[in-house]
């Protein structure tokens, strides 16, 4: 893909990139304009940053991908200036993205509550897998304790998710709760399974990673009752190589325990507790974790905040 420098200097579209910017999509237009730049998504990334609108690599990606749209206004912020930074004329991007998904209703009761985009990068995706489940139950939970482990196999590769939540009801009637695995190397787990309720409808996309899973409680709930569930993703045959593992909390919760155990052949040379108050702004570590004699690392939050809380390793 190139595209011609005219007698004034300027940079003369490709007629394919012309036609992406008149009609779309949006992701097939960035594609293209960021091809037609001949710049890395790392070098656009230091670009933002030096205009103080950082925008990390992996969202960069998705966006140009399809698999995510920038929505915030943040996003649309630093959309206007990749139009600048890919040489585009103003609005040419932004025009394509089309209109912002609803928030849902629960979200204006919760103070300090996040939507979808703000902890999910693949949060397009996602809203399509909840609308096929016809998820009913956003927000209708409180989340009062959610305790997980995740498991590393021999050869750095994911084995399992394991989770036990303790939730509250926020309303009467209340009888379901949505899982949701991703896997940025965009494998979804074979496995979806519980010992205290029920697995419904399960939904995946391989394309993304993701997997969403329904799961029944034995009787619809009063306001105010507690019901605790348990549920694993699990890849019997081993997963993608991992990194690390992160929980998106939409809600401020109660407590949050992870611990990560690792297989005796795998053990990572350090670890980190991860923060990020939305998936827009970089991970910051917190603190360095010593795994202990039992091959595991842990946190535990107690009153945390909505945002992305999680353990990375480096393996050398």
């Amino acid at each position: 893909m190139s595209r011609r420098i005219t007698p004034s200097g300027s940079m003369e579209a490709s007629p394919e990139l012309n036609t992406a910017l008149r009609s779309g999509p949006f992701d097939r237009a960035l594609q293209l304009a960021i091809q037609s730049r001949g710049l890395s998504l790392e070098r656009i990334h230091a670009r933002l940053t030096e205009r103080g609108i950082p925008v990390s690599v992996a969202s960069l990606s998705y966006w140009q991908r399809g698999l995510c749209r920038p929505e915030r206004a943040r996003s649309l912020r630093a959309v206007r200036v990749l139009e600048e930074i890919l040489d585009l004329e103003p609005d040419s991007l932004v025009t394509l993205i089309g209109p912002r998904r609803p928030r849902g209703r629960w979200l204006e009761h919760v103070p300090g509550s996040l939507t979808y985009e703000d902890v999910c990068v693949v949060h397009g995706g996602l809203s399509d897998l909840l609308d096929d489940i016809d998820n009913p139950v956003d927000g209708q939970l409180e989340t009062l304790s959610h305790h997980e482990t995740y498991l590393v196999g021999p050869r750095r590769e994911e084995l399992a998710a394991r989770s036990r939540v303790v939730f509250r009801a926020r309303r009467a009637g209340v009888d379901r709760y949505v899982a949701i695995h991703h896997n940025e190397e965009r494998v979804a787990p074979i496995d979806v399974t519980s010992d205290l309720c029920r697995v419904g409808r399960v939904r995946s996309d391989p394309e993304r990673g993701l997997t969403a899973a329904e799961l029944i409680f034995d009787h619809p709930l009063a306001q105010g009752e507690t019901y605790v569930i348990d549920y694993a993703f699990t890849n019997p045959g081993g997963g993608p190589p991992s990194m690390q593992w992160v929980r998106g909390f939409r809600f401020p919760t109660r407590e949050y325990l992870l611990q990560v155990r690792f297989d005796e052949q795998a053990l990572p040379a350090r670890c980190y507790q991860i923060w990020q108050p939305n998936i827009e702004t970089e991970p910051t570590d917190r603190r360095e974790l010593r795994v202990s004699n039992w091959n595991s690392v842990h946190i535990f939050d107690f009153e945390s905040r909505a945002g992305v809380h999680g353990i990375r390793w480096e393996w050398n």
